[in-house]
C-alpha cells in the first residue's frame, strides 16, 4: 500500500488540480456543445431518412436554435462580469 500511495503522490502531485480542473471544464464544454448540435441543430441529420431530405429551408426551426435559453437570458445585460468591481474602478469619484 505504501508504494501505491507514493506513486499516487509522485504522479498526481496537488499542484496539478487547477491544471486537471481546467481540462476537466474545457471537456466538459466540448461534451455539451457536441452533444446539444448532434441532438437539436436542424442541419445536423443523424438517420440515414432525415439525410435523404437534403437541404431544408426551414427558417423557423433555425430560429429556435439559435435564440436559446442563455442568449435571451443574457440580451438585454451589459457584457461586463462584475458590474459593481468594473465602476469601482473606471467610474470616477462623484464629489
Amino acid at each position: 500500500m505504501a508504494s501505491s500511495d507514493a506513486t499516487s503522490y509522485r504522479w498526481i502531485r496537488p499542484e496539478a488540480y487547477p491544471l486537471f480542473a481546467a481540462t476537466g471544464v474545457a471537456v466538459g464544454i466540448c461534451v455539451f456543445s457536441l452533444f446539444r448540435n448532434i441532438t437539436i441543430n436542424p442541419e445536423v441529420r443523424v438517420s440515414k431518412e432525415t439525410r435523404a431530405a437534403g437541404v431544408l429551408d426551414n427558417f423557423q426551426e433555425g430560429q429556435k436554435y439559435r435564440e436559446h435559453s442563455l442568449r435571451k437570458f443574457v440580451a438585454n445585460r451589459k457584457p461586463e462580469i462584475m458590474p459593481t468591481l468594473n465602476g469601482f474602478f473606471s467610474d470616477p469619484p462623484k464629489n
